[in-house]
C-alpha cells in the first residue's frame, strides 16, 4: 500500500497544487501557491522510480513504549499499512478496567507537529467506522470486493487519531456510567493526555473532528481541552463537525425541516400526489412553515424559542416518522443516511449497509473477526457499529432523549470554541434526513458568538471543485472514458463569518468523507491552515 499511497498522494497535491492557483486570488496562501506544485511534481517523479517502504528504524513515533501499539499488518489488506498504532489506552492509568481504543495513523507525507481526533457519534458508535470507509488509508465501502487505498486519505494531510468514545463504544471497555457530555469530555482528555505522554508528543496543534452526535462530542471536548488552559498538550488549533448534533435535533434539525427535504427531492421519494398535499398542509397547519420562513433568514430576528418534540403530545405533527415510515413502502432499501439510494442491499463488511442492520449470509462483520482483533491488539469482545447498550445512562433525559443531560453546544461550548480558535466548520450534507440541512442552518442562526446572534448575511459563495478524480481514474481509462472524469465543478456552498465556515455539500449523505471525499478533502484543508477558502 506504500508505495501506491505515495504516489496517488503527490498525485493529490500536485492536482491541489493546480487548483490553489485559481482560488490564491482568493486567499492570503496566493504568493505559496507554485511552491506546492513543484514539491509535488518533483514527489511524483520519486514516486515513478523508487519503493516507497519506509524502514522502521525511521517511523516517527515508535519507541519502547509504543512498539506493544504498533500494527504490522491487517487482515484482507494488501498493502503496507505503514506506520499504524492501535490498541487501548487508559482513562485513568492507575485503573485498566476503563479504557479507550484508538488507532493512530502519521501522515504519509511530511511530518507535521498536529493530530486530528475523528470521533464517530451514535451515541456508541465506532471511529471504526470512519477509519475503514470515510477516512482512512485504505477504505472498505458498502457493496465493494475489498480495501482499495484512498487517495483521499485524511492521512496525506495530517496525523489521524480515531478513538472510540465513551465507554461502552466499539472496542472501549468498561461500564457506562456518564449522564452528561461534561464527564465523557473529562473522560476523554484523560485518555488523550496519557495517549500523547506513551507516544511522546508534546506541543502539537490540536483539531477535534466528527460527525452526527459527535456534533456533541466535538464542542465539549473541544471546550474541555481549552478549559485546561495548557498548550503543551491541550493547544486546540479548530475543530469540524459534520451533520451535526448540535442544536434541539428533533424539533429543528428534524421535524421542522423535513417536508422542505422531500419536496426538493421529489423526484427520489415519489410519494404520490394525495401524500404529499397531506405533508404540505401538516407541515403548514403544525407551525413548521412559518417557523422556517420566520427564523432561516440573513440576519436573523431573534433568538427561536426553546422548543422540544414531546412525540405523545405531538404525535399529530410527527412529520419526520410519517415521512419515514411511508418511503419503505416505495424503496425497501430506502436509507436515512443517503436518501438517493436504492436497492439492493449491499454487502457491507460492517453489516451496517443503510439505517437498516444487515449482514448477507456467511458474511462476517470485519471488526469481530478474532484475526482483526488480534492484529489491531483489541479486547476479545463483541464488536457492534453501534453499542446495543446506551453509553449515557440518564435514561431518556436531556435535550436529544439519550441519557445525556447536557445542554445543545450552540448555548455555550460551540461559541466558546469558535471564539478561542476563529476556525470551526459545519457542514452538512444535502441528501441526509437524519440531520437535515436547513435543520443545522436553523441552528446556527439561533446560535450568538463573536458579539452577534446567527449569519448576518446569507450563505451564497460556491464551493468549486477543480480537483480531478483519483479514486476511479484507472477504471475511466480501462473503458477508454478518461475524458469523461475530470474535475467536480460545484459541489456546495460556503460561508465564513466570525470564526466559523458553514460548508452546505451538494449529492451527500450523513458520512461526507464517503460520499463526497473530494469535498471533504478541502473541508479538512481549510480547518488545518492549509487554505482559506473551500
Amino acid at each position: 500500500m506504500l508505495l501506491k499511497s505515495v504516489l496517488t498522494s503527490a498525485l493529490l497535491a500536485l492536482s491541489l497544487g493546480s487548483d490553489l492557483v485559481t482560488a490564491s486570488k482568493h486567499g492570503r496562501f496566493a504568493q505559496n501557491a507554485r511552491a506546492p506544485q513543484e514539491k509535488a511534481k518533483r514527489a511524483v517523479e520519486e514516486a515513478r522510480s523508487h519503493k516507497h517502504v519506509k524502514p522502521e528504524k525511521d517511523y516517527r513515533f515508535l519507541n519502547k513504549k509504543t512498539k506493544p501499539y504498533r500494527v504490522d499488518s491487517l487482515p484482507d489488506v494488501p498493502y503496507d499499512v505503514g506506520e499504524m498504532y492501535s490498541g487501548l489506552v487508559p482513562i485513568d492509568m492507575h485503573n485498566s478496567s476503563r479504557a479507550l481504543f484508538f488507532i493512530f495513523q502519521p501522515t504519509i507525507n511530511e511530518p507535521v507537529d498536529e493530530i486530528t481526533i475523528w470521533l464517530n457519534g451514535g451515541p456508541g458508535c465506532s471511529s471504526m467506522e470512519s477509519f475503514l470507509q470515510e477516512t482512512g488509508r485504505f477504505i472498505w465501502q458498502p457493496g465493494t470486493f475489498a480495501p482499495l487505498e484512498n487517495p483521499y486519505s485524511w492521512v496525506n494531510l495530517t496525523n489521524v487519531l480515531w478513538v472510540d468514545q465513551p465507554v461502552g463504544t466499539g472496542y472501549s471497555i468498561g461500564t457506562p456510567t456518564a449522564v452528561s457530555q461534561e464527564e465523557t469530555a473529562q473522560d476523554f482528555v484523560k485518555f488523550f493526555k496519557n495517549f500523547q505522554k506513551i507516544f511522546g508528543i508534546k506541543n502539537f496543534k490540536i483539531y477535534v473532528t466528527g460527525e452526527s452526535y459527535a456534533g456533541r462530542y466535538v464542542p465539549y471536548i473541544s471546550a474541555a481541552m481549552l478549559d485546561e488552559d495548557d498548550e503543551e498538550y491541550f493547544d486546540l488549533g479548530g475543530a469540524l463537525a459534520y451533520d451535526p448534533c448540535i442544536g434541539q435535533f428533533d424539533y429543528v434539525q428534524q421535524e421542522v425541516a423535513v417536508v422542505p427535504l422531500v419536496q426538493q427531492n421529489a423526484n427520489l421519494f415519489n410519494f404520490n400526489a394525495s401524500f404529499m398535499t397531506e405533508l404540505d398542509k401538516k407541515h403548514k397547519s403544525c407551525g413548521y412553515e412559518e417557523y422556517i420562513d420566520k427564523y432561516l433568514t440573513f440576519p436573523p430576528p431573534e433568538v427561536q424559542p426553546p422548543l422540544m418534540f414531546n412525540y405523545s403530545s405531538d404525535a399529530e405533527c410527527d412529520l419526520f416518522d410519517l415521512v419515514y415510515k411511508e418511503i419503505f413502502h416505495i424503496n425497501p432499501c430506502f436509507d436515512l443516511y443517503e436518501i438517493n439510494l436504492m436497492c439492493p442491499l449491499l454487502w457491507d463488511v460492517l453489516a451496517f449497509p443503510t439505517s437498516l442492520d444487515y449482514q448477507a449470509p456467511g458474511a462476517t462483520v470485519y471488526f469481530d473477526r478474532p484475526d482483526v482483533k488480534r492484529a489491531l491488539h483489541a479486547p476479545k469482545i463483541t464488536w457492534n457499529v453501534c453499542s446495543l447498550e446506551p453509553v449515557y445512562v440518564g435514561g431518556n433525559a436531556g435535550p436529544e432523549q439519550e441519557g445525556d443531560i447536557s445542554a445543545n453546544p450552540i448555548e455555550s461550548v460551540l461559541p466558546q470554541v469558535i471564539e478561542a480558535t476563529n476556525r470551526v466548520l459545519i457542514s452538512n450534507g444535502d441528501f441526509d434526513m437524519v440531520v437535515i440541512t436547513n435543520g443545522t442552518l436553523l441552528s446556527i442562526q439561533n446560535m450568538t458568538w463573536n458579539g452577534h446572534l446567527g449569519f448576518q448575511s446569507k450563505p451564497e459563495t460556491p464551493i468549486d471543485i477543480k480537483l480531478p478524480d483519483l479514486l476511479y481514474a484507472d477504471v475511466f481509462a480501462e473503458n477508454y472514458a478518461s475524458s469523461f472524469d475530470g474535475p467536480q465543478g460545484v459541489m456546495g456552498v460556503q460561508h465564513y463569518e466570525r470564526g466559523l465556515m458553514w460548508a452546505q455539500s451538494y449529492q451527500s449523505g450523513h458520512m461526507q468523507p464517503q460520499y463526497q471525499p473530494r469535498v471533504s478533502y478541502r473541508h479538512l484543508e481549510w480547518l488545518l491552515n492549509r487554505t482559506e477558502e473551500l
